[in-house]
């Protein structure tokens, strides 16, 4: 694991190794979407020093919610929440970069303090999800709601809420800001042609729909400035109903005009994963993924989606990512760095435990101990 160890710098980010811990919801915040206590923990857990924790997807807006418990931004207790749980993070030595948030058309009216969820046009979401608990305390699946497409003047709003989401993360002691423009969320709805079908100056032609995310980066950097911004993209991904009619140019074409932005690295989630659960083979059109891209985008990468380490291993080695983004691994393994330098074995985690819940499958797995070896007696 010798490229997985090596020290990289991601922007203005200074890291002693490449194993990242990818953004998860895990819906373990305390009322109002405020991060405690239990949340800290599980980040502190999971620092290593030299290392870069994503945390999970956080709302930038009441009114942009898909998952129960889900985090935000928004007020100053969750600002402050963040802000501990950031400081338990630095004391060991990590880094750690807020993943920043917007459902759209994938927001629920009862998350979302009853509003209809916006998107770049009035077309529903024809999958179903499971996030809302019903009363035996179980997630059910219903259909996305039926959205509203934006106005005009209602985008320069949602920039605002961005743009403040971003000033609190820097004050809450972050490293940094990742817009989540993957899994079918607003940036990537005004990207796909299959959700964007708008005739003003975000929509239609590619330029036009890759206008958003864009200027959704252009705000970030505003705040932030140069080395500290990143972007999350799924060029494979269907959650939520998502599709292109050329996916292959569309996101060449954003991977290319990300250059200029100087972003602290480019997220891709890799083929295998196009959502909540695995690919099945031979279900999906062949996808575009971090080593399509390479060639567009100039950047530091990282790639993420169902590795193990000899696969994060390989990925680094033929110079297909910079880095590498672990997800479940790092649920069940919170020295996950230290379990794969030394080659320890990994637990397995719990997928029942994932979308909520209490310390259970979230901060009762423990780092491991070799035993002890014992000495002869002769």
């Amino acid at each position: 694991m010798k490229t997985l160890f090596s020290p990289v710098t991601a922007g203005k980010l200074q890291l002693d190794h490449r194993v990242v811990m990818a953004p998860t919801t895990r819906m373990r915040t305390v009322h109002g979407g405020i991060p405690g206590t239990l949340m800290t923990e599980y980040y502190r857990q999971r620092a290593s020093r030299g290392g870069l924790l994503i945390a999970e997807a956080t709302a930038v807006s009441p009114f942009a919610n898909a998952y129960e418990d889900a985090p935000g931004i928004f007020t100053d207790e969750q600002q402050a929440g963040w802000q501990h749980l950031v400081e338990a993070v630095h004391a060991r030595g990590s880094q750690i970069v807020l993943q920043l948030w917007h459902p759209g058309r994938q927001s629920l009216p009862e998350l979302s303090s009853g509003r209809q969820p916006i998107a770049p046009s009035a077309l529903i979401a024809r999958d179903t999800y499971g996030v809302v608990k019903n009363k035996q305390g179980a997630y059910e699946g219903k259909l996305f709601p039926a959205p509203r497409a934006l106005e005009l003047d209602e985008i320069h709003a949602l920039m605002d809420e961005l743009r403040q989401a971003a000033i609190r993360a820097k004050a809450a002691g972050f490293d940094g800001v990742e817009l989540h423009a993957a899994n079918g969320y607003l940036p990537e709805q005004f990207l796909l042609d299959g959700s964007n079908q708008r005739t003003d100056r975000y929509g239609g032609s590619l330029e036009n729909r890759a206008r958003f995310l864009l200027e959704s980066v252009d705000v970030l950097k505003d705040v932030w400035g140069s080395g500290r911004v990143a972007v999350r993209i799924s060029p494979s991904g269907i959650y939520g109903d998502m599709h292109d009619s050329d996916p292959s140019a569309t996101f060449r074409y954003l991977a290319e005009q990300l250059n200029r932005s100087e972003l602290a690295y480019l997220h891709i989630i890799e083929p295998r994963i196009v959502g909540p659960d695995d690919r099945e083979a031979g279900q999906y059109a062949e996808p575009v993924a971090s080593r399509d891209l390479r060639a567009f985008y100039h950047g530091k990468i990282i790639a993420a989606g169902g590795f193990n380490p000899e696969d994060a291993e390989e990925t680094l080695q033929k110079n297909e990512a910079d880095l590498i983004a672990f997800g479940r691994l790092f649920t069940s393994n919170p020295d996950l760095p230290e379990r794969i330098r030394n080659a320890f074995p990994l637990a397995a985690y719990n997928r029942d435990a994932f979308f909520g819940g209490d310390e259970r499958g979230y901060t009762d797995f423990p780092a491991y101990k070799p035993l002890a070896t014992k000495a002869l007696l002769v």
